[in-house]
This record gives structure tokens, C-alpha cells and sequence, in this order.
């Protein structure tokens, strides 16, 4: 006779004795339904629900973006129904993101007729983030005028005139100098038409004009400017020959920041030596304007 609580079971590498339990005894032995369950492998479906939901995120932003570039200079505001038109969503959806926008403040009312316009975060943020082109850029102004010896002025455009905001003296001791602040006309410095150059061509005659008629005895004709005004657009740089002041010439570059604000660089230079360095001036001019405009 065999007696099986006796023989030893060799499971899994691993030896039970006594498999058959006498009564009242209880097994040491693991069971299958003691082992933990395996884990479930993530399924795909979350990580597709996450990657809607995010790009869902990113469009919302974009159309929100797109409202408020549509009310840039808007300053009477536009309805719903312009605003739907004009960034091609459905009115039903402008609806809602100007909802969200307004309780931001990025937008507010502009009409009890219910028209909307930029909201006064938006002019915060603006403001904020403003940057200071004088203190960016002076690095440049300080290598030009190191570099042709002469004065540099940055002047900004302000409606209808030029007001010099920085400058660099230049290394020689008959130089001109201006004061940070003081204002120049547009149609007889070399700040000044380069200036023009950058705006649209009524601006630009009407400006012109403006200057011509508060003349008694303008000393050139508004076709000749604006012919002038043309060849600058082309070759990006600006002269002044003894026009706004007699024995003072110069060589001007114009650019745009990011905001869209016209500056303009000069070299103001005693006329008497100007003939001998212009080429030289307006090639160290042109580099230095192309740089500062792509750095912007």
C-alpha cells in the first residue's frame, strides 16, 4: 500500500511535502488565487483622448488670437457678426471666446449697440512688454560712431515731426550735437525723409505738404520731394545736403519695430568734410540699420 502523504511533488522547482493533509490541518501551499493580478497594459485610448483635448486647446488659442488681431485699430469696435466674417468661424463660436476674452478684460464693449474692442489687459500687456529700443540698440550706435568717427542720432517718428531720443558723439572736435528730445522736421533732414519713406505715399504727401505750406518761400516743390521720397523706398538711405541746416549734412536709415513705430538713424556731419566720407558713411549706415531691423 502506497502511502501518499509521504510522497514529495517536485512543482515548479520547488518541493511540497505531505500534499495530503490530515484533518484538521490546513495547507502552506500558495494558491492561484492568492497571486496578484497581472496588470492591464495602458490601451491606447487615453493618450488619444489627451492628444484631442490638446490640440483642441491649441485651436481655441489660435481663434482667440485671431479675434483680437481682428480689432486691431478698431477703435469704434466691431460686431459679432463683422468680427464672425472676418476670422471665418461660425458666429456661434465667436460668441463664446469673446465671452471668455471679456471676462478676462482682453476685450470690452464698445456701443450699448453691442460692438466690442481691445480691453484694457490687453493695453497692460502691451505695455509690459514694451521694449526699450534706445537702450536695445545703443551697442550699435556706439560701434557706428566708434567706427566712421562721426556723431550717430536715433530719432522716433511722433504724427508729423522727429524727436531725437539717443545719440553717440562722435571722436572729432568739430562735430554737431543735438539734444535728446529736441524735435526735427520731415521733409529736410535725412531722418526725416527716410522716415517718410516707410510711410504710405498720401501720408507721405500730405505730411510734405504740410511742412511746404507753412513756408513763405519753400525752396523746392512738393512733385520734387516725393520724387525723392521714391528713390529712398529703393536705396533705404536718405540725404541732407545743407537743407535744414546750412553747412550740416547728413545720411539717414529708417526701420520699424515690432510694434510698428518709425525710427530712424543719422549721421549728422559738418558739410565742409561730407563729400569725402559719404560712401563710406552711408555703407556703414546701411549695414548697421539692416542689422539692427533683423534684430528686432
Amino acid at each position: 500500500m502506497i502511502h501518499m502523504h509521504h510522497i514529495a511533488v517536485n512543482m515548479n522547482s520547488c518541493n511540497y511535502e505531505n500534499l495530503m493533509l490530515k484533518p484538521g490541518e490546513t495547507s502552506n501551499l500558495p494558491s492561484k488565487y492568492d497571486q496578484p493580478a497581472p496588470a492591464r497594459k495602458p490601451t491606447m485610448i487615453t493618450n488619444t483622448k489627451e492628444k484631442q483635448q490638446s490640440n483642441q486647446g491649441v485651436q481655441v488659442i489660435s481663434r482667440a488670437v485671431d479675434i483680437l488681431r481682428s480689432m486691431k485699430n478698431e477703435h469704434k469696435g466691431l460686431s459679432l457678426g463683422q468680427i464672425a466674417n472676418r476670422v471665418g468661424l461660425a458666429r456661434s463660436t465667436v460668441q463664446r471666446i469673446v465671452n471668455a476674452l471679456q471676462a478676462e478684460r482682453m476685450i470690452m464693449a464698445s456701443s450699448a449697440e453691442g460692438g466690442f474692442r481691445l480691453g484694457p489687459e490687453i493695453q497692460s500687456l502691451a505695455e509690459a512688454g514694451r521694449i526699450n529700443i534706445a537702450e536695445m540698440i545703443r551697442p550699435d550706435l556706439t560701434q557706428l560712431a566708434k567706427q566712421t568717427g562721426e556723431t550717430v542720432d536715433l530719432a522716433v517718428y511722433r504724427q508729423d515731426h522727429m524727436v531725437f531720443v539717443d545719440q553717440v558723439v562722435g571722436t572729432h572736435r568739430l562735430r554737431t550735437v543735438s539734444a535728446v528730445g529736441e524735435t526735427f522736421p520731415l521733409s529736410t533732414t535725412a531722418n526725416g525723409k527716410a522716415a517718410l519713406a516707410l510711410l504710405s505715399d498720401d501720408i507721405a504727401a500730405s505730411l510734405i505738404a504740410r511742412e511746404l505750406n507753412a513756408i513763405e518761400t519753400p525752396k523746392r516743390a512738393l512733385s520734387d520731394i516725393i520724387r525723392e521720397i521714391e528713390q529712398i523706398r529703393k536705396d533705404g538711405l536718405a540725404l541732407d545736403i545743407n537743407e535744414h541746416t546750412d553747412g550740416i549734412s547728413a545720411v539717414g536709415a529708417a526701420f520699424k519695430d515690432s510694434n510698428g513705430l518709425i525710427y530712424a538713424l543719422s549721421i549728422p556731419v559738418p558739410s565742409h568734410r561730407f563729400d569725402a566720407k559719404k560712401d563710406a558713411l552711408c555703407a556703414a549706415l546701411h549695414a548697421s540699420a539692416c542689422k539692427i531691423e533683423a534684430s528686432i
